[in-house]
């Protein structure tokens, strides 16, 4: 993928101790399956509805390994999931992400959106 001025990384942010994901894993097992149910679906609709702009749909994101000049370690952030998106400016793909289902129907905490820049020299 070339990377050129209107293409744009978004990540889904969120951590496992925030007060949301609290309260998300402290409801019943049964609410929470129908909520994640109806997240699914909005989520697919999200999906539906914004499918031009998607450039790359990404997923969720595993655990994560920090290679250093110390090697390689184990460690936790905020990165849940991650997508690429097209849009003419980095307030329009921002505003594709307003009231989206990772912080409106799960307990994420919001979704990051960054230009990809064209490779320095290249």
């Amino acid at each position: 993928m070339t990377a050129s001025t209107n293409t744009f990384l978004a990540v889904f942010v969120g951590s496992k101790t925030s007060p949301r994901m609290q309260a998300w894993m402290a409801m019943p097992e049964a609410e929470r399956k129908a909520r994640e149910k109806e997240g699914v679906a909005a989520w697919k609709a999200w999906v539906e509805k914004h499918h031009a702009a998607i450039a790359t749909m990404g997923g969720p994101l595993g655990k994560t390994k920090k290679i250093g000049a110390n090697g390689i370690e184990d460690i936790s952030n905020a990165l849940g999931a991650f997508m690429v998106v097209r849009a003419d400016s980095h307030e329009a793909a921002a505003k594709l992400f307003e009231n989206h289902p990772h912080f409106t129907h799960f307990p994420g905490e919001g979704v990051e959106v960054m230009p990809v820049l064209p490779i320095p020299g290249g």
